[in-house]
């Protein structure tokens, strides 16, 4: 197995979404990185990122922004974590679409720096690496910053995760389970992936003692 990191950086402006535009331009609040991001089949993107600062700013750029269906923060010490579902843009999307695209894996968590630039692993058989790293757009630019022999880190934030694990958190978050106030129930995560409701609480416990022990170690 092969790795590429690769600095993808925005040709304009600090971010490559309006959300993270907003919340770069705010100095009370520092990006981290995200753990996770994707595409889900309703045209939205589910987003796992962790910040620092002042939390209540956060909350107000997040409610505020057109681009937010909802979000969920949980606080910690220093560093917090939330769960965004957002509307995205033309870019984002293409960014997004370059994993399948490409054949290759995209390796977690996905580094951010002050500039607005992002550092992205993918991961491959050698092979696939020949034609299959994404080219300059318009409206980002990409250089390979390094390459070598992959070794896998299972310890990762969600290969710990089941795939039946991965769809009862999709659900939740999509349902509105970890908002603040709750809008949703384990009968309604139940509904939605065709299991008991028992079960949606059984893997929410699991999958809640593993992502955040790996969160706060």
């Amino acid at each position: 197995m092969r790795y590429a990191r690769l600095r993808v950086r925005p040709t304009e402006g600090a971010a490559f979404h309006p959300l993270g535009a907003a919340l770069a331009e705010e100095p009370s609040v520092e990006r981290g990185n995200i753990h996770r991001v994707d595409l889900l089949e309703d045209g939205t993107g589910l987003l796992l990122a962790e910040a620092r600062g002042d939390v209540e700013r956060y909350r107000d750029i997040l409610q505020e922004s057109p681009h937010v269906v909802d979000f969920s923060v949980v606080e910690g010490d220093g560093w917090w974590y939330s769960y965004t579902r957002f509307e995205p843009t033309p870019v984002t999307e293409r960014m997004l679409e370059i994993r399948y695209d490409t054949g290759l894996a995209m390796e977690m968590p996905i580094e951010l720096s002050a500039d607005g630039s992002m550092v992205v692993t993918l991961v491959g058989p050698e092979g696939a690496f020949a034609d299959a790293l994404p080219t300059e757009d318009a409206e980002f630019a990409v250089e390979v910053a390094e390459t070598g022999t992959h070794t896998p880190d299972f310890d990762d934030l969600f290969l710990s995760l089941t795939d039946r694990q991965r769809e009862v958190l999709e659900a939740a978050v999509d349902l509105g389970y970890y908002e603040d106030p709750r809008q949703a129930t384990h009968a309604d995560v139940a509904d939605t992936v065709g299991i008991a409701a028992s079960t949606v609480g059984e893997h929410l416990r699991k999958i809640e003692r593993r992502v955040f022990s790996q969160l706060v170690r």
